[in-house]
């Protein structure tokens, strides 16, 4: 066991997490399922969202038996859909392949979608007790810290560098606390900002601190100025005040959610929908814009409502859609600008 671990698992044992709901009673699919939760989200965000899937889905089986629509119900707030999407094609991966069992090996796992060498190091250690190396976001920063690795971890030749120090730092005892421990002191010490470098039991080896270069450590990521963009929401809105929406196509920005339908401009209604712009008893409502940004770019949305004296139950033309009352929305996958602007239509 190196020197970097026998401290770290000594610092766990007393200042560790014990008590996070995914490690009660601990399993493949609840440690699974966290770890796709825990991709680019906060511990204390995730906690609800994991304690509502298990209740919900207790087990694999029960998450690959359900419908799209209800996983992506229950993780919509939560952002990065796609995420959800590829946790329930592993779902019924893991089902229909494996029986309900999750491979117990790093390529197994690495076939399922969604999961990554990390997420499969950290199954294959905290559920199984295997020795894996893992490299989230927290442990990049310690590694990246402690050996003073320089660049941005996104780069090829810095991830590998600290792939190297994952796997010859990882011991072959107690896997998986050193796991768990690794993360919480990316957590809990060795922060973004401010670490409490007195408090941390790797201290006295830390290269980046003896140099006084904490902040240096991971390098950033290269500055790009991110497009601006913007689109619609139609709000075609009945007099009992349902609306209108339609499923989004699998690939692309919210792929599988509900929205709005949305024209390239104002005037450009979907040939499916102008037979109902024609029933619009009202000029049109246009409601404060909605800032949302993505990882590459920023959208502005411009929400506009029409409302129509009377409309089809369907509209054959477009495939996926119904009716939602704004007042009692179906168990279906809402992004965050829609959930927005169906609670504002409430308010009316």
């Amino acid at each position: 066991m190196t020197s970097l671990s026998s401290k770290l698992l000594a610092w766990f044992d007393h200042h560790g997490r014990h008590d996070l709901p995914w490690q009660q009673s601990k399993t493949a699919y609840r440690v699974w399922l966290s770890e796709i939760m825990l991709q680019q989200t906060q511990v204390q965000t995730v906690i609800p969202y994991f304690e509502r899937f298990l209740e919900r889905f207790p087990s694999v089986e029960a998450l690959a038996a359900a419908s799209e629509d209800s996983v992506l119900h229950l993780w919509t707030g939560l952002g990065y859909y796609a995420r959800a999407r590829n946790l329930h094609r592993a779902a019924k991966l893991v089902v229909g392949e494996y029986q309900g069992h999750f491979p117990d090996s790093l390529e197994g796992l690495m076939a399922l979608p969604g999961v990554g060498r990390s997420t499969a190091g950290a199954i294959l250690s905290l559920a199984m007790g295997a020795r894996a190396p893992i490299l989230d976001g927290n442990v990049k920063r310690v590694l990246a810290r402690h050996d003073a690795v320089p660049g941005w971890p996104g780069t090829t030749k810095t991830l590998n560098k600290l792939w190297v120090l994952a796997e010859q730092y990882t011991p072959t005892e107690r896997v998986a606390d050193y796991t768990q421990g690794i993360m919480d002191l990316g957590a809990t010490l060795c922060t973004r900002s401010k670490p409490r470098c007195q408090d941390c039991p790797l201290i006295a080896s830390c290269v980046a601190y003896s140099r006084s270069e904490q902040v240096q450590f991971p390098g950033k990521k290269p500055r790009k100025t991110l497009p601006e963009r913007k689109t619609y929401f139609v709000i075609l809105q009945r007099a009992d005040g349902c609306v209108l929406m339609e499923k989004r196509p699998e690939q692309g920005i919210w792929g599988g959610l509900w929205c709005f339908p949305e024209p390239s401009h104002r005037d450009d209604f979907p040939s499916s929908l102008a037979t109902l712009r024609a029933f619009a008893g009202e000029p049109p409502i246009n409601m404060e814009p909605i800032k949302h940004s993505f990882s590459h770019y920023r959208l502005t949305i411009y929400p506009i409502v029409l409302k129509i004296n009377r409309a089809p139950e369907a509209v054959a033309e477009v495939n996926s859609t119904q009716w939602i009352d704004p007042h009692r929305p179906a168990n279906i996958g809402l992004p965050a600008p829609v959930t927005q602007v169906i609670n504002t239509l409430v308010r009316y």
